[in-house]
């Protein structure tokens, strides 16, 4: 199946140069680039902006300005409007993992409404949306900012769309029993001589706590070998750094 279109990502009357800044990285981050403006306060564009992006000028550059939400989402099919707030409005209201699965599920257009930093989208605006999504969070303290919930969702997009990710990196065996034995007889020695086990009666369960620390680990010969060269130094004399 082709991959759908990328949703826009609208930011309505956003209030300050520096959170759609912020907003552009955010999206940037997760692949997005389509960021539409509707009537921004301080106009378009703004020099606040660019510091505030971090380097997602790509988004910034390809920014559309437009006078209304009508305008901003002619193109859309589906339109989600970010909200936690409550309103009398018959309309469905999905999770961020479910308006994910809808997204990539269609080929039509799609975006995302996003109100301004103090006040959010009024009634009308989420009116014109296809539902409302909601990022489940503290129901005593629902204040997240404009890029924080651009994020959110960007990512949740993202999990499901192809990028690039840190490649594994294979771990190492683990060691042989024998060397973890001879990790663990190196400093039940040196713990004995230094008086460790006390009092008397404790010693073998103290032993028996020890062990199981380094035998459940997974420990790599290498690993192993580090924690013996440790040892060794700790009750060593100290090297001659001159």
């Amino acid at each position: 199946m082709a991959a759908s279109p990328h949703p826009a990502i609208v930011l309505v009357r956003p209030q300050l140069g520096q959170n759609i800044g912020k907003a552009a990285r955010a999206m940037l981050n997760f692949g997005l680039t389509d960021m539409r403006l509707v009537a921004p306060r301080d106009g378009w564009p703004n020099p606040d902006a660019g510091p505030a992006a971090s380097g997602a000028d790509v988004v910034l550059e390809r920014a559309r300005l437009f006078d209304t939400v009508q305008e901003a989402i002619a193109d859309c099919s589906t339109v989600y409007a970010s909200t936690v707030r409550r309103r009398d409005l018959v309309m469905p209201v999905v999770t961020p993992e479910a308006m994910a699965e809808d997204i990539h599920a269609s080929d039509a257009a799609s975006a995302i409404l996003f109100g301004p930093e103090r006040s959010g989208l009024e009634t009308e605006e989420v009116a014109m949306a296809t539902a409302i999504v909601t990022v489940p969070i503290n129901p005593e303290f629902g204040s997240l900012n404009l890029a924080q919930a651009v994020i959110l969702l960007a990512y949740e997009w993202s999990k499901s769309n192809t990028l690039a990710v840190p490649p594994d990196k294979e771990l190492e065996p683990a060691a042989p029993h024998a060397e973890l034995e001879g990790l663990i007889a190196q400093l039940d020695s040196e713990l004995f001589d230094k008086g460790y086990f006390h009092p008397p009666s404790r010693t073998q369960a103290t032993r028996n706590t020890l062990r199981t620390i380094f035998t459940k680990t997974g420990w790599s010969s290498r690993e192993v070998k580090a924690i013996r060269g440790v040892v060794r130094a700790l009750v060593g004399p100290p090297r001659n750094r001159g």
